[in-house]
């Protein structure tokens, strides 16, 4: 837009009077609008910046573009404490776009203002508080304030009151009040003046306060007092009175308290009441003695550091019949022996009872009313004797006694003289009514031991089989006598029972007289035990005979020799044949040895094995059944380990089995097949190395490796010097092998044995699996020869020289020997010299001159 001059009457200059109240004009102006924008103005007049930034003044419209600027009375000006000027700018906008910008000077202008109070007589009425007996002095500072910073002037009103205030403001008080004689408020009218007048009033009250400096004193007069003893807690013994000067006009706030230590009375601290707070009893303890209690009553008119006064009272107790006769102990326990005769004293009451009045007229009493059940056979001599004796005898096996052992008696210890009513016994209704005390007596009637344990029977038989369970039970006695009430019976082995190898093997209940037994019953060593069972009630004894039977039960197994055995045999042996000559025999306890029959549950591969006769005997052989045959593949284990069961069934039919027990007898049997021989090259020396091993390790014996372990470090070290000796004399002493084929052949042997190494190698032409282990195994098919195969090693399928050991036994049946060839390689073998010489090549530089490995074929 255009600046055009639209406000007329701007820029101007105004004065405004401090404190004018909002809505007064300031200045007024006119908007001049354009012919060409009829409609008016786009933007009103408005106050677009204020310096300093203020809200205190606003424009209005007066009507046909006349407006005004008025105060908004927020803020109030202030001369004293806002800026003196204001500029006021104001902008203004019509409808064709044209704007003016102009201002407008407020200029604040000073008024004389009254004075104003300061403090809390600001916005309050002041309440002052003097204390009785202060002296005269300050007692407030007023705080006025001339917003033109003027003198101020104070005055008081009314001029009569003892108070005057100084120019300073400062209130004194001119006189020591006292709050019983002087008025207890004041009314002050402070006013506060400038020098052209205008001033200010506000009213101050002053209060005196009392103090606590005036005795209470009692008002009671009566010192001694009567109650009887036994009152009820919360009985008004004496209403306590006192009174304080300095509480004339108020009702009284006196505090009553006991100084005394007593247990018997408390006093109300505000009435002063005096009544009963615990038991009174004149019959105990100090009282007895002394009837009279002495109480010091205090009273104050403060809870503390007040002013106090005490008086001292007196209150006797009265003895009343409060307390029945007592008996310690009020219960009474005897015991008599039944039988006992007629008239037999029993009991003297009057040795335990008592009556703790004081008063005599009140502790006499006497015994009546026996009751209870059985009273029929006791009694009292006299009501004043308290003598209980038996009328007639008791007998417990009696019927007519019903077997009771207690009987249970009540005495009523009764005093003679009226007691006096009181709320403690609330079951007295009249004066008539004695006080009483209940004895209970029980008598019990001790049973004599008359009759003897009985046994149900004379004698008891159990029939046991053998294989009954250690702890089982076998059988129950059973005892009673005629005593009443029935004794306990306890049962015990008196006699019996025992063997070589257990002093006990049975055991009776003590409570039950159940029998069981400690350990395993064997018909086949004692068929019969004969036992003296004891009953016995503590004093009186009994007995009995128990027999035990033991029956036979088939509980034993075939034992057999040899139970284990190790031997070998020849691949060629012939069927039918006893093997090793090998036979068993067995022996069963408690079976006819008829009964026997042998089978081989285990490891009897494709059944070559069988035993001769296979029942009905306790000696059976070993017999070959059916021939080897590991050419053609039917055959591949070289070792049977046999297990033979021996069972005692065979005379049993097929029901009698399944009820009967059978019992087995084992025996394991390792036999090693032995290939056939094979020829031996004729320069080799044949040998046999018989081999006994006996294995006698056990875990414990930890030395045994370590001793091992030493002399096979011991043996290896002298075996490599002797190594190292040999060679050294063998290339001193021994030639080169030469060429000649005119060598002697002694020399050539003698140089051979000691220059020439022979590979002695198993050849392994198989592998399995281990079933125990899981592992592979290599295996030679003719020797049955093992080793554990190398995961990276191949199969041997090349032949190769074996050495093997041979194991001997003393039937001298099975030899370890050289691995034989096949029969194609044996033939092709003697075609061969026996000995055919070939010259040692001569070592190069660097290398063994041992001779090669080829020396020999």
């Amino acid at each position: 837009g255009r600046r055009t001059q639209l406000l007329e009457g701007l820029p101007a200059t105004v004065t405004v009077e401090e404190n004018t109240a909002a809505g007064v004009s300031v200045c007024t102006f006119n908007v001049t609008v354009s012919p060409l924008s009829p409609e008016g103005v786009a933007i009103l007049p408005t106050i677009v910046n204020s310096n300093p930034l203020a809200k205190a003044f606003r424009i209005e419209s007066k009507g046909d573009f006349e407006y005004r600027v008025v105060t908004t009375g927020s803020p109030i000006l202030d001369y004293e404490t806002m800026p003196k000027s204001f500029d006021l700018q104001i902008f203004v906008e019509d409808t064709t776009g044209r704007t003016d910008l102009n201002k407008i000077i407020v200029q604040i202008t000073d008024k004389n203002e009254r004075p104003e109070f300061r403090g809390n007589m600001a916005n309050q009425t002041v309440t002052i508080y003097v204390l009785e007996g202060t002296r005269p002095g300050s007692i407030y500072q007023v705080a006025a304030a001339d917003p033109e910073k003027a003198e101020l002037k104070y005055s008081l009103l009314p001029a009569t009151v003892p108070f005057l205030v100084l120019e300073s403001g400062a209130i004194f008080s001119t006189k020591e009040f006292d709050y019983e004689k002087d008025p207890h408020c004041y009314f002050l009218n402070i006013t506060v003046s400038d020098p052209d007048g205008l001033n200010l009033t506000k009213t101050v009250n002053i209060n005196i306060i009392n103090i606590n400096d005036e005795r209470p004193y009692f008002t009671t007069k009566q010192r001694i007092y009567r109650i009887p003893e036994e009152q009820s807690p919360g009985t008004v013994v004496a209403n306590i009175t006192a009174k304080d000067p300095d509480d004339e006009d108020f009702p009284s706030r006196l505090f009553y308290s006991i100084q005394s230590s007593d247990r018997y009375f408390s006093i109300n601290p505000s009435t002063g009441v005096l009544q009963v707070t615990g038991r009174i009893d004149r019959d105990a303890l100090p009282l007895q003695l002394h009837p009279n209690i002495s109480v010091i009553v205090r009273v104050e008119d403060s809870p503390s550091s007040g002013h106090a006064s005490e008086m001292e009272i007196t209150i006797i107790i009265d003895d009343i019949n409060d307390n029945p006769p007592e008996c310690n102990p009020s219960t009474f326990r005897k015991e008599a022996n039944e039988n006992t005769p007629a008239g037999t004293f029993l009991l003297d009451l009057r040795n335990y009872c008592e009556d703790i009045d004081v008063d005599p007229s009140n502790n006499r009493f006497n015994f009546t009313g026996l009751s209870g059940f059985g009273s029929n056979n006791f009694a009292l001599e006299s009501t004043g004797s308290g003598r209980l004796v038996m009328t007639e005898s008791i007998d417990l096996e009696n019927p007519t006694n019903l077997g009771v052992e207690v009987y249970s008696l009540t005495v009523r210890v009764q005093d003679i003289a009226c007691p006096n009513y009181s709320s403690k016994y609330p079951f007295y209704t009249s004066f008539d009514i004695f006080l009483c005390y209940i004895i209970y007596i029980y008598i019990r009637i001790k049973p004599v031991n008359e009759f003897f344990p009985v046994f149900s029977n004379l004698s008891y038989e159990f029939n046991v089989s053998e294989i009954t369970k250690v702890g089982s039970s076998i059988g129950r006695v059973s005892a009673s006598d005629k005593d009443w009430p029935p004794s306990v019976i306890t049962y015990s082995i008196v006699a019996g029972g025992g063997t070589r190898d257990y002093a006990n093997i049975f055991w009776i209940s003590p409570t039950k007289g159940e029998v069981k037994i400690l350990a395993r019953l064997d018909y086949e060593t004692t068929q019969k035990h004969i036992l003296t069972v004891q009953a016995s009630d503590q004093e009186k004894t009994a007995t009995a005979s128990v027999t035990v039977s033991v029956l036979n039960v088939n509980d034993e197994e075939p034992v057999c020799s040899p139970n284990f055995y190790s031997f070998q045999i020849p691949v060629s042996l012939a069927v039918g044949t006893n093997i090793n000559g090998f036979r068993i025999e067995c022996q069963d306890r408690d079976s006819d040895p008829r009964s026997f029959r042998y089978f081989i549950n285990e490891g009897n591969v494709n059944n070559h094995f069988t035993f001769s006769p296979s029942a009905g005997s306790n000696t059976s052989r070993l017999i070959l059944a059916s021939r080897f045959d590991y050419e053609s593949g039917l055959d591949t284990n070289w070792v049977y380990r046999l297990r033979i069961y021996i069972t005692d069934d065979n005379l049993l039919n097929a029901k009698e089995k399944a009820t009967h027990l059978i019992k087995t007898g084992t025996v394991t049997l390792s036999i090693r097949v032995i290939p056939n021989p094979t020829t031996v090259i004729a320069t080799t020396p044949g040998f046999t190395v018989v081999t006994k091993r006996e294995n006698l390790y056990s875990e414990s014996a930890w030395y045994v490796p370590f001793i091992i372990t030493l002399s096979s470090l011991l043996l290896l070290g002298l075996l490599g010097f002797l190594g190292f000796q040999l060679v050294t004399w063998v290339r001193t002493h021994c030639p080169p092998a030469g060429k000649a084929d005119g060598a002697p052949l002694i020399h050539f042997t003698f140089c051979l044995s000691s220059q020439t190494m022979t590979k002695l190698n198993t050849v392994f032409d198989g592998e399995a699996r281990d079933p125990v282990t899981g592992k592979m195994y290599e295996f030679n098919t003719l020797s049955g020869a093992r080793r554990w195969k190398k995961s990276s090693e191949p199969l041997q399928l090349e032949p190769a020289v074996q050495v093997t050991s041979s194991n001997t036994d003393s039937g001298g049946q099975g030899t370890d020997r050289a691995e034989a060839p096949s029969k194609k390689e044996t033939s092709e073998k003697r075609k061969v010299p026996t000995a055919e010489i070939k010259p040692a090549a001569k070592p190069s530089a660097g290398q063994s001159e041992t001779p090669s490995q080829d020396g020999l074929k």
